[in-house]
């Protein structure tokens, strides 16, 4: 998802899309552990959606 895209989205959005895609990211992560999942970048594309939600929602917060 990008950037402009999460900023137009309210608290709430950001809040249950923040805890989707921690989920996600366990769930990949046990993939990995079993060796189930291919494609293991997406674990770097969670990451990373993640930080730029947090950084969001501090920046809303903090207004």
């Amino acid at each position: 998802m990008k950037f402009k895209e999460l900023k137009v989205k309210s608290i709430e959005e950001l809040k249950k899309l923040y805890l989707d895609l921690c989920q996600k990211r366990q769930e990949q992560n046990f993939k990995v552990a079993n060796q189930q999942l291919k494609n293991v970048r997406e674990i770097r594309q969670a990451r990373k959606n993640i930080a730029q939600i947090l950084t969001i929602l501090k920046e809303k917060s903090s207004k």
